[in-house]
């Protein structure tokens, strides 16, 4: 054999032994599945890396951006914090002093003996998570912005004879193993039972009470946005399990660290707008939503790219919506009856309008003698969205949660800085005269007033007359936490919870960065604005103001105590593994022991004089107003009934108020 060809069977047998450990290493590390996943996102995920290649990817940070980080926390959490008052007094916690400790030891530290980032980024969320705020976030810098951990199932609990356990519901396409199936038991976590093992991951995880720490501790075992939550501190874990066939069995499995699918839609968290300044959000939910839909819902989010595949029928099984991701709507035959359900995923949208419009329109198209909306997992998003919904199910005015901010320097200046004649579109201007006036009174907060304007929570009227249960669990949060309270404090229906209370998250959000521009801008900035930007895409947010109820409860804060729903689902094996039918069932027995309500109005207007055809259920009295003016009252009974009334030239509106013995309980507002 002459040197050439040598040469070439060398290479040959390098290159069959390069691949040969290519694969093995791909093995080794749990990667091979992501070829077989779903055609939705088998490309995306085809950059996916094991936990140590992405550390050594991680950048540093140095001495001086370590400092102005810290800095920039203490201005937070000194200045705009609202809620340090009530968590220092709820948690017995200083995240200020510890601060000042961190910052202390780095003013000691040299260059050279800086340890890893990841230490320093570990404080951080540690200083952070210690007020049990999932508002109040330290945000890491790139590479974990757009970053997440996570192995290929998804772990949930049920409860048999009051005892909890916890079983596998989700395996992403593509991950095959000849005993670990959907259905099985999880027993330990890299040997801890399983029970202590979500405590401990709990206990890593913010949340405002036991029932929100739980569940983002459930969560925490198997997904974890690297951008708001710790790094997996092993680089794999052992799963002990009971198989579908009773034998006990161990799975390991490496973490996977993969990037999210661009944001189909949402807020703009930095633009200087009244959406931007109207979050209430709970970050890490919002993303862990995103990961679960991507790894385990790929046809949702074939659906939403405008990709469905010929073999996908999820969305033959719902009423067509022009919100996929956001709202869910169906007919649910349950053991009580035919109603309507709705499931409410985000109101993280952009325009609260445009969300109303079409919840008004899926609600009419479904069952009118009882409505089931399930809020469960909802994070979070526009307060306007959230509090807009309310008036659709109720003849009661709306009352919007008030909020308030702490009286600080560096918040009044932030309200002088956006009042309505300087800057058209953000306007704090009602919160300046009892800021100022804290100098003299030494109040903690300001006087409080709602986000959500009164007339635009009051601008459509009652849409749906029918009872309605409201389905929420330790997930809801923030504008989904003053969803749930709005839905309580008026009186508009019953709360069936599966978790014994909401996340309790009782607070507008605004991020560094915004704050930053609010002083910023309009131009010429603020010369003495403490706000200075943070390195390698670093952020933080804060919970700025805080929310009050209203009705029976009002001034009650919602954050740490969050709604305790009217009577408790605990959630069975059959929920989890056959689309929750015990809940469903649940509820709709609630529904079947309410009252059903009904009007519908037909109106024709000729020169006039109209014609109206009014149809009732459960109505007895129905008074009519034209402009706010009471011109007409009948007694009604069950059916249709018709009457004709002068309209005056000049009128706008014409109202409708049903009563039941005296009760309000509906009502019709027709724009002339």
């Amino acid at each position: 054999m002459n040197q050439a060809n040598v040469k070439r069977t060398k290479i040959i047998i390098s290159t069959k032994r390069d691949v040969r450990l290519h694969r093995k290493n791909k093995a080794r590390v749990g990667l091979e599945f992501l070829a077989n996943t779903h055609p939705a996102i088998r490309e995306h995920l085809a950059s996916a890396t094991d936990l140590p290649t992405f550390i050594k990817s991680a950048d540093s940070l140095n001495l001086t951006e370590r400092k102005q980080i810290v800095e920039q926390a203490l201005i937070l959490f000194n200045d705009n914090y609202v809620h340090l008052p009530f968590k220092r007094a709820m948690h017995g916690v200083n995240p200020v002093q510890k601060l000042h400790l961190l910052k202390h030891r780095l003013d000691q530290t040299i260059e050279t003996e800086l340890d890893h980032s990841w230490s320093f980024h570990d404080e951080m969320l540690k200083i952070f998570n210690s007020v049990r705020d999932i508002h109040t976030n330290y945000l890491l810098p790139s590479p974990f912005t757009d970053k997440f951990a996570f192995l290929p199932f998804q772990i949930e609990e049920y409860f048999e004879n009051n005892k909890p356990h916890y079983i596998v519901t989700h395996i992403i396409q593509g991950f095959s193993h000849p005993y670990f199936k959907i259905g099985v038991e999880i027993q330990t976590w890299n040997g801890v039972p399983i029970m202590r093992a979500i405590a401990l991951s709990a206990d890593m995880h913010t949340g405002s009470n036991l029932a929100a720490r739980h569940v983002h501790g459930i969560d925490g075992l198997t997904i974890r946005p690297l951008i708001v939550a710790p790094m997996p501190d092993a680089l794999w874990v052992i799963v002990e399990y009971t198989d579908l066939d009773g034998i006990q069995r161990e799975l390991k499995h490496n973490w996977i660290v993969a990037t999210f699918m661009p944001d189909l839609a949402g807020i703009d968290a930095g633009s200087l707008s009244t959406s931007a300044v109207s979050i209430g959000e709970d970050l890490q939910a919002e993303l862990t939503h995103q990961a679960k839909k991507m790894l385990f819902a790929p046809t949702a989010v074939a659906t939403e790219k405008g990709e469905v595949l010929p073999h996908d029928t999820s969305a033959s099984q719902t009423i067509p919506t022009l919100m996929k991701g956001i709202l869910h709507a169906k007919s649910v035959d349950t053991s009580s009856g035919l109603f309507g359900y709705i499931r409410i995923f985000s109101f993280n949208v952009e325009n609260p309008h445009a969300f109303i419009s079409e919840f008004v329109r899926l609600v009419e198209s479904l069952p009118q003698k009882g409505l089931i909306i399930d809020v469960r997992g909802n994070g979070g998003g526009h307060i306007w969205a959230s509090e807009g919904l309310l008036q659709l199910l109720t003849p009661t005015d709306i009352s919007p949660e008030p909020m308030q901010f702490i009286n600080t320097a560096l918040n009044l200046r932030i309200c002088k800085r956006h009042q309505a004649s300087l800057l058209g579109e953000i306007d704090l201007g009602a919160w300046i005269p009892s800021i100022l006036q804290s100098v003299e009174t030494g109040a903690t907060y300001s006087s409080a007033f709602p986000i959500t304007p009164v007339d635009f929570a009051n601008q459509i009227g009652q849409k749906y007359y029918g009872p309605v249960v409201l389905i929420t669990d330790a997930r809801c949060y923030s504008a989904t936490d003053i969803f749930a309270a709005g839905f309580q404090d008026h009186e508009i229906g019953h709360i069936l919870g599966v978790d014994a209370n909401t996340g309790a998250g009782g607070a507008n959000v605004w991020r560094h960065s915004f704050l930053k521009e609010l002083l910023e801008t309009p131009q010429p900035s603020d010369p003495e604005t403490p706000y200075k930007s943070l390195p390698k895409g670093a952020d933080m947010r804060v919970a700025i103001r805080r929310s009050l109820r209203v009705g029976k409860q009002s001034g009650t804060p919602i954050e740490d105590l969050g709604i305790k729903p009217d009577s408790r689902h605990h959630m069975t094996r059959d929920d989890l593994l056959d689309g929750n039918i015990d809940l469903i069932n649940k509820a709709g027995e609630i529904l079947s022991s309410m009252p059903i309500h009904q009007l519908n109005v037909k109106f024709r207007n000729n020169q006039g004089t109209a014609t109206i055809h009014v149809e009732t259920i459960g109505l007895t009295r129905l008074d009519i107003y034209i402009d706010g003016r009471p011109i007409h009252s009948i007694d009604v009974i069950d059916g249709i009934q018709s009457l004709t009334i002068s309209i005056p030239h000049s009128a706008t509106l014409l109202e409708f108020a049903g009563f039941e013995d005296n009760e309000y309980v509906a009502a019709k507002m027709i724009d002339l």
